[in-house]
């Protein structure tokens, strides 16, 4: 199961940006969520590296129930590049179509596992640059299906962890590439692999955007966040 990942912010918050935290603030930070959740898992269902490709693609401006439901049938009789294509474009439709902007993301389907076949011999890669050269796969879903399936420590930066960063102090920067440099550069290595999970997770039902659960939340005595909730 894989967790959606809302579309990325591009600028900067209105809100000055919290101070990075030192290494010893985010290692305690880190090893309470650990603590609370040891291997943190996400919401998307797949079966295999492609499904989990298609699924997290499908993801933008959807949620993952909405995915879930889409894809049910759809993964039963597509599971493969080859499957897919011989579905076609409208018999993904058929399935997808009460996704947001279900059509483009249909063409994009249709034509990520025409490449895959014909270049890839109906293989997802495992690099970077390879998976965003697909259609409608760009650096945050190729580092999520990274992390996920060849477990490398990429961080898929969501506007979750965008807020988090920055309200936290974890990992703060103006466009979300800094917010994915900020933690590769300031998390400590041994919590890499699972910090976007945790980041995201905590976003989603914590530190929400509209109303933080600040008086229940694990790291409030550590976060920077100056507007916090009672």
């Amino acid at each position: 199961m894989f967790l959606i990942c809302a579309p990325a912010p591009q600028q900067a918050q209105q809100r000055p940006m919290a101070k990075q935290l030192d290494y010893h603030t985010l290692r305690e930070i880190f090893t309470r969520f650990q603590d609370a959740d040891a291997a943190p898992v996400g919401e998307l269902d797949h079966v295999n590296v492609y499904t989990l490709v298609v699924a997290v693609a499908l993801s933008a401006q959807a949620t993952d129930a909405g995915v879930n439901r889409a894809t049910k049938e759809l993964f039963r009789i597509a599971d493969t590049p080859q499957k897919m294509l011989d579905l076609g474009e409208e018999g993904v439709i058929a399935h997808i179509k009460t996704i947001g902007l279900y059509r483009n993301k249909a063409k994009n389907v249709i034509k990520l596992s025409r490449i895959l076949v014909e270049q890839y011999g109906g293989d997802v890669p495992c690099s970077r640059a390879a998976l965003e050269s697909l259609p409608g796969v760009g650096r945050k879903t190729a580092n999520v299906v990274l992390n996920m399936w060849w477990r490398h420590p990429a961080q898929a930066v969501d506007t979750h962890i965008f807020r988090v960063g920055n309200r936290s102090g974890i990992a703060p920067g103006k466009t979300v590439d800094a917010v994915e440099r900020a933690i590769e550069d300031n998390i400590p290595v041994d919590f890499q692999l699972h910090a976007h999970h945790w980041l995201i997770l905590h976003g989603r039902y914590h530190c929400k955007a509209r109303k933080p659960q600040c008086p229940t939340c694990i790291i409030r005595d550590l976060c920077q966040y100056e507007d916090k909730t009672l």
